[in-house]
């Protein structure tokens, strides 16, 4: 793994030299989440979450990016209070990323996303051993290609070069105006091959409807979420909210379980509201409920900027 982040780091100072963009500067994010999970199927837990994201910009084109994070699993980046195997804090990605008016380009071990996370995709939290290019065809619409390793699932290898070629996406997206934008995308992972398709439509400056789905094209099984999420106000105090109902049949198998919001198959519902903490600025509270079939959790919480 160093003999191929050491050719990277290489590769970007030869060409930000060439290019006369020879100004490198250090940037990083850091942000704590801290919640009650309360479940019907478990005993109740107290977890915090810390994510770091540095980087190193060479120019204004290219950077060199990580991610590291709490949690034990690909969709799950919580430690558990109290639990000293819960303890964990891994690196889950390093790549390399150039950008330009055309679009971008990452290598290395890369978000599982290019903008926009959706309730279908991918869990945020992941990574993809591999490529991703993207293009703008225009200022409204993009060509996405990824292709790389997705069947390492654990933390702790997330840094390791990819053995096998198992994860292949092509996405198409863009709007149709203002209020109304779409993804589809034809997708080859954990085994299977997937059409999934994404409409949002913006009927107020502050509120949208979404639509999304997936379908396995080898089997009769499908994930469908329909939901509304915004932002509003009682008496000038700001709050934020999303609701949506879903239903998963069993069939998708890891295709479900890699996706930001599960909690099992069958028919589901999840709805949050949050607003910012009086006690500091960068502070958000916010109250989660889920439900699927018979499980029930409850989420509470407070999310930080440090």
């Amino acid at each position: 793994m160093w003999r191929y982040f050491s050719g990277l780091c290489v590769a970007l100072f030869i060409s930000t030299s060439a290019s006369g963009q020879s100004e490198w500067t250090f940037n990083d994010k850091l942000d704590l989440q801290v919640r009650s999970d309360a479940r019907s199927d478990r005993d109740h837990r107290t977890q915090y979450r810390i994510r770091y994201y540095p980087q190193l910009a060479m120019g204004e084109s290219w950077s060199l990016n990580s991610f590291i994070v709490t949690g034990n699993d690909f969709s799950s980046s919580h430690n558990t209070l109290f639990d000293g195997s819960s303890q964990q804090f891994h690196v889950r990605r390093l790549y390399v990323r150039h950008t330009s008016p055309a679009g971008k380009t990452e290598i290395g071990i890369i978000p599982t996303y290019k903008g926009r996370v959706s309730s279908t995709g991918l869990s945020k939290d992941g990574w993809i051993e591999g490529i991703r290019h993207v293009v703008n065809l225009n200022s409204h619409h993009a060509v996405e290609l990824v292709a790389g390793q997705l069947d390492n699932q654990d933390p702790s290898n997330a840094l390791q070069l990819p053995a096998k070629l198992d994860y292949a996406e092509l996405e198409y997206s863009g709007r149709f105006s203002d209020k109304a934008g779409f993804e589809i995308s034809l997708e080859r992972m954990t085994g299977g091959n997937f059409v999934r398709s994404e409409y949002r439509y913006a009927w107020h400056p502050q509120h949208e409807i979404f639509i999304e789905w997936i379908q396995r094209l080898d089997q009769s099984r499908n994930k469908a979420i329909i939901g509304v999420a915004g932002e509003g106000a009682i008496k000038n105090y700001p709050l934020s909210y999303f609701v949506y109902a879903s239903r998963v049949d069993e069939g998708l198998g890891s295709r479900a379980e890699l996706t930001e919001d599960f909690l099992g198959y069958g028919h589901g519902f999840s709805g949050e509201i949050g607003g910012s903490a009086l006690f500091a600025e960068d502070a958000e509270w916010f109250i989660r409920l889920d439900v699927v079939d018979n499980v029930e959790r409850v989420l509470t919480g407070l999310k930080m900027k440090l």
